[in-house]
C-alpha cells in the first residue's frame, strides 16, 4: 500500500495513504490486519483521508512500517468494524461533525455578505417548516410545530440572525442526541460480544483451529476437558460429564453422549465431545438486545415516555400564550419571545439522553440493561427474590466433614474417596480431591478399574472387595448396602445443611462425606446494602431441603425463604408478591428460574447464567459479584433524581426567560439563545456519570 508518514514519534506513527485510498467497508479489515500483530498496541483507521494511526511496542517501528507496506488491495475484504474501532470512530466523527457545524455557523455569519445570508437562511428553514406542516397535517401539535413556528416568526420579522441561531442550536442538540444513541449501541455491542476467539473444527483431515467467527451452523467442533462449550449444539460423538450449574443450578455434572443437547457457557469437566453447531447464539443475542433498546417503544422508561407526552402537551399552551400576548400588547416582539422559549424542547431531549447515558454507564461497568423502563422498575422496587444455587452461592462445593462408621479413620475414608473420585473430576469430586490435598493425604491407587454410573456414583474393587461411593439411592437401593437407623440419625444430626456422599466397602457403610455449597463471600454484604437502599423484603427460593435453606438464610440475614420449590412454584410466588402490591426484582441463573424471571417487574441474570436465563432477564451482570446489584440500585435511583431535578430546572429557568421577554428585559434573539444554550447544557449534564467515586466507595 502506498503511504506517506505524516507523524513519527517513539511508539506512535501515523500513515496517510491518500483520500479514499480504501473504501469505508475495508476499515474493519485493515484494523484487524494491523491489530492482530503482537507488537501493535492499538490502531485507528479512517477511510476519509486514508489515515492509519498505529501505537506499537518499543523497538518495533520497522515491523510496523513493513506491515503497512505489505497490505495489498487484493487482501482487503468487506468486514464489519470491530466494536472497539466503532466506538473510536463514533467519538471522532462526533468531534469532527461538531467542529464543522460550529465553524460553518460562525464562518457563515462573519464572511458571507448579508445579501447571500438571507436566502440561505430561508432555504435552511424550509426543513423545519416542512416538519412542522407534516405534524399539523397529522393533527399533531408537537415540538416540531413549535420549532417551525419560532423560525417562521423570526423570518416574518426579518430577524434572520435569530432564525439562524435557533437552527444552529437545534442542529447541535440533534447531533448530541444522535451521538449518545450511537455510542451507547456500540458500547453495548462490545460488552455483549463473546470473547472466545478460536475453536477446534473437526474435518476429514483432522482437527483445525479456526476463529469462532468462521464457524457456521452444521459444523462439527471438538471440546476437550476443562473447556467451555461456546455454542448451542448436539453431541455427535464422544462421552463427557458437563457442568451445567450455570444452566440448571445443579452442582453435579450431567452426563452427555451422542444425541444429547449442550449449551453455550457450560463446561466439559471430564471427557471429550464432538458437537454439531445448532445455533450461533452470540450474534442473535447481541442483535436482539440492541434492537430492543433502539426500536422498542415499550422499553422506554415510563418517565421517559411521560416526558415525551408532556413535552407535546405543553406546546399548545405556548401558542395560546403567543396569541394572548399579541392580542393584549399588540407587540409582536414580546409575543415571539414566548415562541422562542418553551419547556418541551429541554424536557423531550434531556430525559432520553439521561436514560441512555445511564444505560451506557451501566455497560461501562459490564452491566447490560435492555431498556430504560427496567432502570425505572429497579429504582421503584421494594422486594428482591433470589434463587439460591449459583446466585447466592457459587455452585462450587466444598467438603465440610467426614463421618466414620467403621475401623477406618476419617483420613482413611477421605483418602479412599479421593482415590476414587479423582478419575471423574466433576465439581463434587473436585471438592473431595481438593480436601484430601489440603490435608496432605496421598492416595496411591490400590483399586482396580473404576466405573462411573451416570448420576449415581462410582464402583470399583478395593483389596478384593467391592467399593462404591455416591448418592444414598445408589449405595442403598442399587448396591443393597444397609444403613441402620442409628447411622442415619447420626448422619442427619452431623450433616446439617450439607449434601452427603456415601462410601461403602464390601457391602458395608464405612463412612460419609458432607459436602456444602457455601454462599458467595459478598452475598451478606450485598443483602445488607440493598436493605440500606430501600429494599424492604429479601426472599430466597431454593429446591434444597429445609435444613440447607435455613442454614443459608441464617448466614445471609434472610428472614423469608421457601425450600423445595419447583420452577412453576417460583413463578407463582413472584406473581403472588406482585398481586400483593410489591414491586419485585428477581435474580436467577438457571432454566428453572426462567418462569420467575419473566414474571418479575424486573429480572437480573448473573454472568454464568444459562443462555435462556440471560435472554429472559432484563438486566445481565457480566461478572459474578452480586454487589453489582447495589450499583444498579444506586444508578437507577440517581437517574430518577436527575430527571426530576432536570424538570425543576427547566420549568424554573424557562419561566424566568418568558417573564423577562414579556417585561422586555431581553430580546427574542437573546431569549432563544439562552433557551437553547440551557437546553444544550442540561443535555450535556445529563450525559455525565451518575455514580461518582464518592458514591462508588459508599457502595
Amino acid at each position: 500500500m502506498k503511504y506517506k508518514i505524516v507523524y513519527d514519534k517513539p511508539c506512535r506513527i501515523r500513515f496517510r495513504c491518500g483520500a479514499y485510498a480504501f473504501a469505508k467497508q475495508y476499515e474493519g479489515c485493515i484494523y484487524d490486519i494491523v491489530t492482530k500483530k503482537d507488537f501493535v498496541l492499538s490502531a485507528e483507521v479512517n477511510s476519509t483521508n486514508g489515515g492509519i494511526l498505529v501505537t506499537y511496542k518499543k523497538g518495533f517501528r520497522n515491523q510496523v512500517v513493513s506491515l503497512i507496506e505489505g497490505i495489498q488491495k487484493n487482501m482487503l475484504v468487506p468486514s464489519q468494524a470491530s466494536p472497539e474501532l466503532g466506538i473510536k470512530q463514533i467519538d471522532n466523527n462526533f468531534k469532527q461533525d461538531l467542529m464543522i457545524l460550529t465553524a460553518k455557523h460562525f464562518a457563515f455569519k462573519m464572511f458571507l455578505p448579508y445579501c447571500f445570508r438571507v436566502p440561505i437562511t430561508i432555504f435552511r428553514s424550509l426543513k423545519y417548516i416542512k416538519k412542522a406542516l407534516k405534524s399539523l397535517l397529522d393533527c399533531k401539535v408537537n415540538v416540531d410545530v413549535l420549532d417551525g413556528a419560532s423560525i417562521t416568526a423570526c423570518l416574518l420579522q426579518r430577524n434572520f440572525k435569530t432564525a439562524g441561531t435557533v437552527m444552529f442550536l437545534l442542529s447541535v442538540s440533534g447531533l448530541l442526541e444522535d451521538y449518545t444513541h450511537a455510542r451507547t449501541k456500540a458500547v453495548l455491542t462490545d460488552s455483549l460480544a463473546i470473547k472466545t476467539d478460536k475453536v477446534w473444527l473437526v474435518t476429514d483431515d483432522g482437527d483445525v483451529l479456526i476463529p469462532i467467527d468462521d464457524l457456521s451452523v452444521g459444523d462439527n467442533i471438538r471440546v476437550q476437558t476443562g473447556k467451555i462449550i461456546p455454542i448451542d449444539g448436539t453431541v455427535v460423538s464422544g462421552d463427557a460429564n458437563v457442568n451445567e450449574s450455570s444452566m440448571t443450578g445443579e452442582p453435579l455434572p450431567a452426563h452427555k453422549q451422542e444425541g444429547d443437547s449442550v449449551f453455550a457457557g457450560t463446561v466439559v469437566e471430564e471427557g471429550s465431545l464432538v458437537i454439531r453447531v445448532r445455533e450461533l447464539a452470540s450474534n442473535t443475542k447481541i442483535s436482539k438486545i440492541i434492537d430492543l433498546i433502539n426500536d422498542s417503544e415499550n422499553l422506554k422508561a415510563g418517565v421517559q415516555s411521560h416526558a415525551e407526552r408532556l413535552a407535546d402537551r405543553i406546546v399548545p399552551f405556548s401558542f395560546l400564550g403567543f396569541f394572548a400576548v399579541l392580542a393584549f400588547t399588540r407587540n409582536i416582539t414580546k409575543a415571539v419571545s414566548l415562541l422562542m422559549v418553551d419547556y418541551s424542547c429541554a424536557i423531550k431531549l434531556s430525559t432520553p439522553i439521561a436514560v441512555i447515558s445511564a444505560i451506557k454507564e451501566a455497560a461501562d461497568n459490564k452491566i447490560t440493561i435492555k431498556g430504560g423502563k427496567y432502570l425505572e422498575a429497579f429504582a421503584n422496587a421494594d422486594t428482591i427474590v433470589f434463587d439460591k444455587t449459583g446466585t447466592l452461592t457459587n455452585a462450587e462445593p466444598t467438603l465440610e466433614k467426614v463421618i466414620s462408621f467403621s475401623e477406618y479413620s476419617e483420613d482413611d475414608i477421605l483418602r479412599i474417596a479421593a482415590c476414587l473420585e479423582e478419575h471423574f473430576p466433576h465439581s463434587v469430586a473436585n471438592a473431595v480431591v481438593i480436601a484430601a490435598a489440603q490435608r496432605g493425604l496421598s492416595h496411591i491407587e490400590e483399586h482396580t478399574q473404576v466405573n462411573y454410573i451416570v448420576a449415581h456414583g462410582i464402583s470399583t474393587t478395593l483389596h478384593g472387595k467391592r467399593a462404591v461411593i455416591g448418592s444414598k439411592h445408589f449405595v442403598v437401593e442399587d448396591e443393597n448396602v444397609e444403613i441402620t437407623q442409628e447411622q442415619q440419625e447420626k448422619i442427619n444430626e452431623k450433616s446439617g445443611a450439607c449434601s452427603v456422599l456415601y462410601l461403602a466397602v464390601g457391602g458395608e457403610l464405612i463412612g460419609v462425606l458432607c459436602i456444602s455449597d457455601p454462599p458467595r463471600k459478598e452475598a451478606k454484604k450485598a443483602i445488607e446494602l440493598l436493605k440500606s437502599h430501600g429494599i424492604k423484603n429479601v426472599v430466597m427460593l431454593t429446591g434444597d431441603s429445609f435444613k440447607a435453606a435455613k442454614a443459608t438464610a441464617e448466614m445471609l440475614g434472610i428472614t423469608e425463604y421457601k425450600y423445595q420449590v419447583l420452577p412453576e412454584q417460583k413463578h407463582g410466588y413472584v406473581e403472588r408478591l406482585k398481586s400483593d402490591g410489591n414491586k419485585v426484582i428477581m435474580v436467577g441463573d438457571g432454566i428453572n428460574d426462567t418462569p420467575a424471571l419473566a414474571a418479575a417487574d424486573v429480572s437480573v441474570a448473573m454472568s454464568d447464567a444459562s443462555d435462556i436465563a440471560r435472554e429472559t432477564a432484563d438486566i445481565t451482570i457480566t461478572n459474578s459479584d452480586i454487589t453489582e446489584l447495589v450499583r444498579i440500585r444506586i444508578l437507577s435511583e440517581l437517574l430518577m433524581r436527575r430527571i426530576n431535578k432536570n424538570y425543576r430546572f427547566i420549568i424554573g429557568f424557562n419561566s424566568a426567560l418568558m417573564l423577562s421577554g414579556l417585561i422586555g428585559i431581553i430580546t427574542p434573539s437573546l431569549s432563544a439563545l439562552l433557551h437553547n444554550a440551557s437546553t444544550m447544557l442540561i443535555c450535556a449534564k445529563s450525559m455525565s456519570p451518575l455514580i461518582d467515586d464518592e458514591n462508588d466507595n459508599k457502595k
